[in-house]
Protein backbone atom coordinates (compact mmCIF):
# COMPACT_ATOMS: atom_id res chain seq x y z
CA UNK A 1 0.00 0.00 0.00
CA UNK A 2 1.45 3.36 -1.04
CA UNK A 3 1.14 6.44 1.18
CA UNK A 4 0.62 10.12 0.44
CA UNK A 5 4.32 10.63 1.19
CA UNK A 6 5.18 7.97 -1.40
CA UNK A 7 3.09 9.88 -3.95
CA UNK A 8 4.80 13.17 -2.99
CA UNK A 9 8.29 11.83 -3.62
CA UNK A 10 7.31 9.95 -6.79
CA UNK A 11 5.86 13.19 -8.17
CA UNK A 12 9.26 14.78 -7.61
CA UNK A 13 10.98 11.85 -9.37
CA UNK A 14 8.65 12.29 -12.36
CA UNK A 15 9.43 16.01 -12.45
CA UNK A 16 13.13 15.15 -12.61
CA UNK A 17 12.56 12.53 -15.33
CA UNK A 18 10.91 15.12 -17.60
CA UNK A 19 14.12 17.18 -17.50
CA UNK A 20 15.84 14.46 -19.54
CA UNK A 21 13.28 14.25 -22.32
CA UNK A 22 15.41 16.12 -24.89
CA UNK A 23 18.62 14.09 -24.65
CA UNK A 24 18.18 10.51 -23.41
CA UNK A 25 17.15 8.82 -26.68
CA UNK A 26 17.21 5.90 -27.32
CA UNK A 27 17.06 5.41 -23.55
CA UNK A 28 14.03 6.33 -21.45
CA UNK A 29 13.89 9.51 -19.37
CA UNK A 30 14.12 8.48 -15.71
CA UNK A 31 14.16 10.32 -12.39
CA UNK A 32 15.17 9.05 -8.97
CA UNK A 33 14.72 10.45 -5.45
CA UNK A 34 16.26 8.98 -2.28
CA UNK A 35 14.52 9.74 1.01
CA UNK A 36 15.83 9.04 4.54
CA UNK A 37 13.67 9.60 7.62
CA UNK A 38 11.21 11.65 5.61
CA UNK A 39 13.89 13.99 4.28
CA UNK A 40 15.37 14.29 0.80
CA UNK A 41 18.82 12.68 0.77
CA UNK A 42 19.63 12.78 -2.94
CA UNK A 43 18.07 13.04 -6.37
CA UNK A 44 19.03 12.81 -10.03
CA UNK A 45 17.85 12.18 -13.56
CA UNK A 46 19.23 10.41 -16.61
CA UNK A 47 20.78 13.05 -18.86
CA UNK A 48 21.97 11.18 -21.94
CA UNK A 49 22.41 7.70 -23.40
CA UNK A 50 25.74 6.20 -22.39
CA UNK A 51 25.94 8.38 -19.28
CA UNK A 52 25.06 7.50 -15.67
CA UNK A 53 21.47 6.58 -14.96
CA UNK A 54 19.19 8.49 -12.61
CA UNK A 55 19.88 6.13 -9.69
CA UNK A 56 23.61 6.74 -9.96
CA UNK A 57 23.24 10.52 -9.69
CA UNK A 58 20.83 10.17 -6.76
CA UNK A 59 23.09 7.73 -4.90
CA UNK A 60 26.10 9.99 -5.41
CA UNK A 61 24.17 12.90 -3.93
CA UNK A 62 22.91 10.83 -0.99
CA UNK A 63 26.23 9.25 -0.05
CA UNK A 64 26.06 7.31 3.23
CA UNK A 65 22.52 8.57 3.81
CA UNK A 66 21.35 6.06 1.19
CA UNK A 67 21.81 3.20 3.67
CA UNK A 68 18.40 2.29 5.04
CA UNK A 69 16.67 4.84 2.78
CA UNK A 70 13.83 4.55 0.27
CA UNK A 71 14.53 5.09 -3.42
CA UNK A 72 11.72 6.33 -5.66
CA UNK A 73 12.37 5.72 -9.35
CA UNK A 74 10.08 6.34 -12.32
CA UNK A 75 11.03 3.12 -14.13
CA UNK A 76 12.15 -0.24 -12.79
CA UNK A 77 15.94 -0.19 -12.15
CA UNK A 78 17.85 -2.00 -14.87
CA UNK A 79 19.32 -5.43 -14.13
CA UNK A 80 21.71 -5.89 -17.05
CA UNK A 81 25.11 -4.62 -18.10
CA UNK A 82 24.83 -2.20 -21.03
CA UNK A 83 26.99 0.87 -21.48
CA UNK A 84 26.61 1.32 -17.71
CA UNK A 85 26.43 -1.19 -14.81
CA UNK A 86 23.00 -2.39 -13.58
CA UNK A 87 21.26 0.15 -11.34
CA UNK A 88 19.61 -2.58 -9.28
CA UNK A 89 23.04 -3.72 -8.13
CA UNK A 90 24.01 -0.13 -7.34
CA UNK A 91 21.00 0.23 -5.06
CA UNK A 92 21.86 -3.06 -3.37
CA UNK A 93 25.46 -2.01 -2.80
CA UNK A 94 24.33 1.34 -1.36
CA UNK A 95 22.22 -0.48 1.24
CA UNK A 96 18.81 1.04 0.50
CA UNK A 97 15.97 -0.60 2.42
CA UNK A 98 13.11 -0.01 0.00
CA UNK A 99 12.63 0.74 -3.71
CA UNK A 100 9.39 2.07 -5.18
CA UNK A 101 9.15 2.05 -8.99
CA UNK A 102 6.37 3.76 -10.88
CA UNK A 103 6.23 0.89 -13.38
CA UNK A 104 7.90 -2.28 -14.58
CA UNK A 105 10.25 -1.78 -17.54
CA UNK A 106 8.89 -3.61 -20.64
CA UNK A 107 12.41 -3.84 -22.08
CA UNK A 108 12.94 -7.63 -22.47
CA UNK A 109 16.39 -7.22 -20.89
CA UNK A 110 14.71 -6.01 -17.69
CA UNK A 111 10.97 -6.87 -17.52
CA UNK A 112 10.77 -7.52 -13.77
CA UNK A 113 14.32 -8.78 -13.30
CA UNK A 114 15.43 -5.56 -11.64
CA UNK A 115 12.74 -5.79 -8.98
CA UNK A 116 13.45 -9.50 -8.50
CA UNK A 117 17.16 -8.78 -8.01
CA UNK A 118 16.33 -6.24 -5.31
CA UNK A 119 13.91 -8.58 -3.56
CA UNK A 120 16.42 -11.42 -3.59
CA UNK A 121 18.85 -9.08 -1.82
CA UNK A 122 16.30 -8.52 0.96
CA UNK A 123 15.13 -5.10 -0.24
CA UNK A 124 11.41 -4.28 -0.19
CA UNK A 125 10.77 -3.55 -3.87
CA UNK A 126 7.41 -2.77 -5.44
CA UNK A 127 5.99 -1.12 -8.54
CA UNK A 128 2.73 0.54 -9.57
CA UNK A 129 2.76 4.04 -8.06
CA UNK A 130 1.64 6.78 -10.50
CA UNK A 131 2.07 4.43 -13.44
CA UNK A 132 -0.07 6.44 -15.84
CA UNK A 133 2.07 9.55 -15.31
CA UNK A 134 5.23 7.49 -15.77
CA UNK A 135 3.88 6.05 -19.03
CA UNK A 136 3.31 9.57 -20.34
CA UNK A 137 6.97 10.53 -19.75
CA UNK A 138 8.26 7.73 -22.00
CA UNK A 139 5.44 7.02 -24.43
CA UNK A 140 7.87 6.52 -27.34
CA UNK A 141 10.35 4.23 -25.57
CA UNK A 142 7.58 2.10 -24.08
CA UNK A 143 5.79 1.81 -27.43
CA UNK A 144 9.00 0.68 -29.15
CA UNK A 145 9.72 -1.88 -26.43
CA UNK A 146 6.20 -3.31 -26.82
CA UNK A 147 5.80 -3.19 -30.61
CA UNK A 148 9.26 -2.83 -32.14
CA UNK A 149 8.21 0.41 -33.82
CA UNK A 150 8.39 4.10 -32.86
CA UNK A 151 5.37 5.95 -31.52
CA UNK A 152 4.06 8.06 -34.41
CA UNK A 153 2.64 11.56 -33.93
CA UNK A 154 1.13 13.23 -36.98
CA UNK A 155 1.17 17.02 -36.71
CA UNK A 156 -1.24 19.13 -38.74
CA UNK A 157 -1.94 22.86 -38.99
CA UNK A 158 -5.41 23.70 -40.26
CA UNK A 159 -8.00 26.42 -40.57
CA UNK A 160 -11.32 26.22 -38.77
CA UNK A 161 -12.80 24.59 -41.88
CA UNK A 162 -10.08 21.92 -41.93
CA UNK A 163 -7.86 23.28 -44.70
CA UNK A 164 -4.07 23.04 -44.62
CA UNK A 165 -3.06 25.15 -47.62
CA UNK A 166 -4.58 27.26 -50.35
CA UNK A 167 -5.30 25.62 -53.69
CA UNK A 168 -1.97 26.98 -55.00
CA UNK A 169 -0.08 25.34 -52.12
CA UNK A 170 0.58 28.46 -50.03
CA UNK A 171 0.41 27.72 -46.30
CA UNK A 172 2.65 30.30 -44.55
CA UNK A 173 1.36 30.96 -42.08
CA UNK A 174 -1.88 29.34 -40.97
CA UNK A 175 -0.94 29.35 -37.29
CA UNK A 176 0.69 32.05 -35.19
CA UNK A 177 4.19 32.32 -33.68
CA UNK A 178 3.26 30.65 -30.37
CA UNK A 179 2.02 27.52 -32.12
CA UNK A 180 5.13 27.37 -34.27
CA UNK A 181 7.32 27.63 -31.16
CA UNK A 182 5.30 24.80 -29.60
CA UNK A 183 6.11 22.66 -32.65
CA UNK A 184 9.81 23.25 -31.97
CA UNK A 185 9.36 21.75 -28.50
CA UNK A 186 7.76 18.64 -29.97
CA UNK A 187 10.49 18.33 -32.59
CA UNK A 188 13.13 18.58 -29.86
CA UNK A 189 11.58 15.69 -27.92
CA UNK A 190 11.32 13.46 -31.00
CA UNK A 191 13.93 11.03 -32.27
CA UNK A 192 13.11 11.64 -35.93
CA UNK A 193 11.02 13.91 -38.15
CA UNK A 194 9.39 12.44 -41.26
CA UNK A 195 8.27 14.44 -44.28
CA UNK A 196 7.81 14.13 -48.00
CA UNK A 197 9.64 15.76 -50.90
CA UNK A 198 6.62 17.91 -51.79
CA UNK A 199 6.58 19.54 -48.37
CA UNK A 200 10.35 20.13 -48.38
CA UNK A 201 10.32 21.64 -51.87
CA UNK A 202 7.21 23.78 -51.38
CA UNK A 203 8.41 25.35 -48.11
CA UNK A 204 12.18 24.83 -48.49
CA UNK A 205 11.74 23.22 -45.07
CA UNK A 206 14.81 22.59 -42.91
CA UNK A 207 12.87 20.31 -40.49
CA UNK A 208 15.39 21.03 -37.74
CA UNK A 209 14.98 22.13 -34.13
CA UNK A 210 15.45 25.86 -33.68
CA UNK A 211 16.62 25.68 -30.08
CA UNK A 212 16.75 29.45 -29.72
CA UNK A 213 12.96 29.54 -30.03
CA UNK A 214 12.48 27.36 -26.96
CA UNK A 215 12.22 28.94 -23.50
CA UNK A 216 15.49 29.15 -21.61
CA UNK A 217 13.83 27.16 -18.81
CA UNK A 218 13.71 24.14 -21.14
CA UNK A 219 17.40 24.47 -22.03
CA UNK A 220 19.14 25.38 -18.78
CA UNK A 221 19.97 21.78 -17.81
CA UNK A 222 22.11 21.12 -20.86
CA UNK A 223 25.36 22.15 -22.44
CA UNK A 224 24.92 23.27 -26.04
CA UNK A 225 26.68 20.12 -27.30
CA UNK A 226 24.02 17.93 -25.67
CA UNK A 227 21.13 19.49 -27.60
CA UNK A 228 20.91 17.02 -30.44
CA UNK A 229 19.09 17.37 -33.73
CA UNK A 230 16.61 14.58 -34.51
CA UNK A 231 17.12 12.45 -37.59
CA UNK A 232 15.33 14.10 -40.53
CA UNK A 233 13.75 11.56 -42.89
CA UNK A 234 12.40 12.57 -46.29
CA UNK A 235 10.59 10.35 -48.78
CA UNK A 236 11.76 11.41 -52.24
CA UNK A 237 10.38 8.84 -54.65
CA UNK A 238 11.28 10.79 -57.79
CA UNK A 239 14.74 12.02 -56.72
CA UNK A 240 13.68 15.67 -56.83
CA UNK A 241 15.62 16.98 -53.84
CA UNK A 242 18.87 18.84 -54.54
CA UNK A 243 21.86 19.89 -52.45
CA UNK A 244 20.92 23.58 -52.51
CA UNK A 245 17.93 23.14 -50.16
CA UNK A 246 17.94 24.43 -46.57
CA UNK A 247 17.40 20.86 -45.42
CA UNK A 248 21.04 20.12 -46.21
CA UNK A 249 22.47 23.45 -45.02
CA UNK A 250 21.56 22.80 -41.37
CA UNK A 251 23.68 20.52 -39.16
CA UNK A 252 22.26 17.14 -38.20
CA UNK A 253 21.68 13.74 -39.79
CA UNK A 254 19.36 13.25 -42.77
CA UNK A 255 17.97 10.01 -44.19
CA UNK A 256 16.74 10.21 -47.78
CA UNK A 257 14.48 7.45 -49.11
CA UNK A 258 14.86 7.66 -52.87
CA UNK A 259 14.33 5.84 -56.13
CA UNK A 260 18.11 5.57 -56.55
CA UNK A 261 21.23 6.65 -54.69
CA UNK A 262 22.98 9.59 -56.33
CA UNK A 263 25.29 11.04 -53.66
CA UNK A 264 26.52 14.60 -53.43
CA UNK A 265 24.59 15.62 -50.31
CA UNK A 266 27.37 15.60 -47.70
CA UNK A 267 28.65 13.37 -44.93
CA UNK A 268 25.58 13.66 -42.68
CA UNK A 269 23.18 12.48 -45.38
CA UNK A 270 22.36 8.78 -45.78
CA UNK A 271 20.59 7.69 -48.95
CA UNK A 272 18.56 4.49 -49.09
CA UNK A 273 16.70 3.01 -52.02
CA UNK A 274 12.96 2.87 -51.40
CA UNK A 275 11.49 -0.49 -50.47
CA UNK A 276 8.24 -0.73 -52.38
CA UNK A 277 5.10 -2.76 -51.71
CA UNK A 278 3.43 -4.96 -54.31
CA UNK A 279 1.40 -1.92 -55.44
CA UNK A 280 4.58 0.00 -56.23
CA UNK A 281 4.29 2.39 -53.28
CA UNK A 282 6.61 2.84 -50.32
CA UNK A 283 5.99 0.09 -47.79
CA UNK A 284 5.38 2.23 -44.71
CA UNK A 285 5.21 -0.76 -42.36
CA UNK A 286 8.70 -1.84 -43.41
CA UNK A 287 9.86 1.75 -42.91
CA UNK A 288 8.62 1.80 -39.32
CA UNK A 289 10.15 -1.61 -38.68
CA UNK A 290 13.50 -0.23 -39.86
CA UNK A 291 13.16 2.87 -37.67
CA UNK A 292 12.47 0.59 -34.72
CA UNK A 293 15.63 -1.37 -35.47
CA UNK A 294 17.48 1.95 -35.46
CA UNK A 295 16.18 2.46 -31.89
CA UNK A 296 14.05 5.49 -32.71
CA UNK A 297 11.42 5.91 -30.02
CA UNK A 298 9.24 8.76 -31.27
CA UNK A 299 8.55 9.74 -34.89
CA UNK A 300 7.15 13.24 -35.51
CA UNK A 301 5.46 13.56 -38.93
CA UNK A 302 5.11 16.90 -40.74
CA UNK A 303 3.82 16.08 -44.18
CA UNK A 304 1.12 16.74 -46.73
CA UNK A 305 -2.30 15.14 -46.98
CA UNK A 306 -1.07 12.24 -49.13
CA UNK A 307 1.69 10.91 -46.86
CA UNK A 308 -0.26 11.71 -43.70
CA UNK A 309 -3.32 9.96 -45.09
CA UNK A 310 -1.28 6.93 -46.16
CA UNK A 311 0.18 6.54 -42.67
CA UNK A 312 -3.24 6.92 -41.09
CA UNK A 313 -4.91 4.51 -43.50
CA UNK A 314 -2.20 1.92 -42.81
CA UNK A 315 -2.94 2.13 -39.08
CA UNK A 316 0.53 3.49 -38.30
CA UNK A 317 -0.42 6.77 -36.61
CA UNK A 318 -0.74 6.68 -32.82
CA UNK A 319 -1.49 10.32 -32.13
CA UNK A 320 -2.76 13.40 -33.95
CA UNK A 321 -1.82 16.94 -32.93
CA UNK A 322 -3.80 19.58 -34.82
CA UNK A 323 -3.12 23.30 -34.46
CA UNK A 324 -6.36 24.93 -35.58
CA UNK A 325 -6.35 28.61 -36.53
CA UNK A 326 -9.39 30.91 -36.32
CA UNK A 327 -9.65 31.46 -40.07
CA UNK A 328 -11.67 30.09 -42.98
CA UNK A 329 -9.87 29.12 -46.19
CA UNK A 330 -12.73 27.91 -48.39
CA UNK A 331 -13.62 24.81 -50.37
CA UNK A 332 -10.91 25.04 -53.06
CA UNK A 333 -8.18 24.94 -50.38
CA UNK A 334 -6.38 21.69 -49.62
CA UNK A 335 -7.81 19.22 -47.11
CA UNK A 336 -6.42 17.76 -43.93
CA UNK A 337 -5.76 14.13 -44.89
CA UNK A 338 -6.22 12.06 -48.04
CA UNK A 339 -8.32 9.19 -46.69
CA UNK A 340 -10.35 6.60 -48.61
CA UNK A 341 -14.09 7.07 -49.01
CA UNK A 342 -16.22 5.73 -46.18
CA UNK A 343 -19.72 4.49 -47.00
CA UNK A 344 -20.99 3.81 -43.46
CA UNK A 345 -20.54 5.67 -40.20
CA UNK A 346 -19.09 2.51 -38.64
CA UNK A 347 -16.04 2.75 -40.91
CA UNK A 348 -14.27 6.03 -39.97
CA UNK A 349 -11.47 5.52 -37.43
CA UNK A 350 -12.25 6.70 -33.92
CA UNK A 351 -9.99 8.83 -31.78
CA UNK A 352 -9.96 9.77 -28.11
CA UNK A 353 -9.33 13.34 -26.99
CA UNK A 354 -6.24 13.72 -24.82
CA UNK A 355 -5.89 17.47 -24.54
CA UNK A 356 -7.35 20.74 -25.76
CA UNK A 357 -5.75 24.12 -25.08
CA UNK A 358 -5.05 27.56 -26.50
CA UNK A 359 -1.53 28.17 -27.77
CA UNK A 360 -1.33 31.85 -28.52
CA UNK A 361 -4.34 32.55 -30.70
CA UNK A 362 -4.66 28.97 -31.98
CA UNK A 363 -6.37 25.87 -30.63
CA UNK A 364 -4.16 22.83 -30.02
CA UNK A 365 -6.04 19.53 -30.20
CA UNK A 366 -4.42 16.24 -29.22
CA UNK A 367 -6.12 12.92 -29.91
CA UNK A 368 -4.97 9.30 -29.65
CA UNK A 369 -5.99 6.72 -32.21
CA UNK A 370 -8.09 4.00 -30.57
CA UNK A 371 -6.66 0.57 -31.30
Amino acid sequence: MFTTQDAHWMARALELARRGRFTTSPNPAVGCVIVKDGQLAGEGFHRRAGGPHAEVFALRAAGEAARGATAYVTLEPCSHHGRTPPCAQGLIDAGVARVVAAMVDPNPQVAGRGLAMLQEAGIQAEAGLMTEAAEAVNVGFLHRMRTGRPFVTLKLAASLDGRTALANGESKWITGPAARRDVQRHRAQSCAILSGANTVLMDDAALNVRWQELPASLRHDYAEAELRQPLRIVIDTQNRLHAGLRLFAQPGPVLLLRGEVTGGFGDEVEECVLRLSASGKLDLELLLDELGRRQLNHLWVEAGATLGGALFTAGLVNELIVYQAPMLMGNPARGLLALPEFTAMSQPPRLAWQDCRLVGGDLKLTARVID
